[in-house]
């Protein structure tokens, strides 16, 4: 039997990328089909990737931790005797069936980045900002922001930078990732050495550079404006704690209080459409579908967010279904690619930590990301027909950052109260 190209297959619709983790199969071992020959890890969440076929590897072409676009050849497998080439050929297509079918692409190693060379000179009269589509692509797949574009040498026809200016950079560690371009001729960026102190060194794993590289990609992207409001959660408060065990008697679910947020949030994401969007260059997309992304903590300690998808769409009950089951799989690490992509606007509760309030990073390439704190009992002045009185109330702080450059101080604030009227308003003879 002839020898089969092994293809990284795609493994979610957003994904172009990922990191080989661990070969479960080693050259010269013999597997069968629906075997895990290799662990794949993304920017989402890491996959186990089947053998296609009963056979035996041959050679591997990438190391763990080396980064793999999808398509590319990652193994050269022999399929068993008892395997026709039809059936090998069939299941290798079902494999790659969705994968890009360009050419193959060098493969970029970056240095370590964020440090500045101090001999690198940051261009300040580029006049040609033109990007094209390939550019542009590989720009979003390392998650370099038209800002820093701007920053790199272009060698093309015009000042038009081209693919080899971005991956030559790319190579070089990005060391204009955190410049500022400088009029005057002849300056150099310095180069701080800052003292980072004594102690145990511990590496990141894998997520953690992930997520350092997206908040850092994400606040160097998005202008953020941190607005605050603070709601009265007390009928909400008091007809969860009258209603939480009747409900999972007679619907088997746990009653927290995300189902109530997330429903009242994709409400009045419904009432303000322009924060649903993201940005495409000088375009504005405004999603057609609300997909609530809730932040979630893994047992590691890193961070992920699973997704709620049509959430203005669904009821309490299969609201808290879909919440409880997605909270779950985080906690036992079993959340798949497909339940970490597509999210339209975020939700962070902080105040599961006991934060009062938070100034929450955008979750890319969202518009707006809301952070909801620790719900506080507190006496307040309460306004009425007879007279002022002072009560014990439920009290929240609630706090949205956005994109300044597509939402402004009236939209983000307005959208913000609509959230707090929700949750204010919330009806205390709910049925369950």
């Amino acid at each position: 039997m002839s020898q089969t190209e092994f293809k990284l297959p795609r493994m979610g619709e957003s994904i172009t990328e990922g990191t080989i983790i661990n070969w479960m199969v080693q050259p010269g071992d013999s597997f069968e089909e629906g075997d895990i020959i290799v662990e794949v890890g993304t920017d989402k969440v890491d996959n186990e990737v089947p053998a296609p076929f009963s056979g035996t590897l041959i050679e591997t072409k990438y190391n763990a931790k080396d980064v793999v676009k999808i398509g590319e050849v990652i193994a050269i497998l022999k399929a068993s005797e008892g395997a026709s080439k039809k059936d090998v050929k069939n299941n290798i297509e079902e494999e790659i069936k969705t994968a890009p079918t360009a050419k193959k692409a060098s493969k970029v190693v970056p240095k370590q980045s964020g440090a500045v060379s101090s001999t690198y000179q940051v261009p300040v009269n580029r006049t040609n900002k033109f990007y094209s589509p390939l550019v542009a692509k590989i720009a979003r797949e390392h998650h370099i922001s038209y800002e820093e574009l701007a920053r790199i040498p272009a060698t093309g026809k015009d000042g038009r930078i081209q693919k080899s200016d971005v991956f030559k950079y790319i190579e070089e560690g990005r060391p204009a990732q955190f410049a500022q371009p400088v009029a005057e001729a002849g300056y150099s960026i310095p180069q701080l050495n800052l003292d980072k102190g004594k102690g145990k060194i511990v590496e990141m794993d894998r997520m953690r550079q992930m997520i350092a590289d997206h908040m850092v990609y994400s606040k160097h992207t998005s202008p953020h404006v941190t607005a605050y409001i603070e709601a009265d959660l007390t009928n909400m408060v008091n007809w969860r704690n009258a209603n939480k065990e009747s409900f999972q008697k007679k619907h088997g679910e746990k009653m927290t209080f995300t189902p109530l947020f997330v429903e009242a949030v994709a409400k009045a994401v419904k009432d303000f459409p322009m924060i649903n969007v993201s940005v495409d260059g000088t375009y504005i997309i405004v999603k057609e579908n609300i997909n609530i992304g809730m932040a979630t903590a893994l047992p590691s300690g890193n961070l992920i967010v699973p997704v709620v998808r049509d959430a203005d769409k669904k009821d309490l009950l299969n609201l808290a279904k879909e919440i409880n089951e997605l909270a779950e799989k985080a906690r036992t690490n079993k959340l798949k690619a497909d339940d970490t992509k597509g999210s339209s606007f975020t939700i962070s509760n902080v105040g599961t930590f006991g934060s009062l309030m938070g100034t929450p990073i955008i979750n890319q390439p969202e518009a707006a990301i809301l952070a909801t704190g620790i719900i506080k009992k507190r006496a307040e002045v309460i306004e009425k027909p007879e007279g002022d009185t002072i009560e014990i109330r439920q009290m929240m702080y609630l706090s949205l950052s956005f994109d300044h450059r597509i939402v402004d101080g009236f939209l983000g604030g307005s959208f913000l109260r609509r959230i707090a009227d929700y949750f204010e308003d919330f009806d205390i003879n709910r049925k369950i």
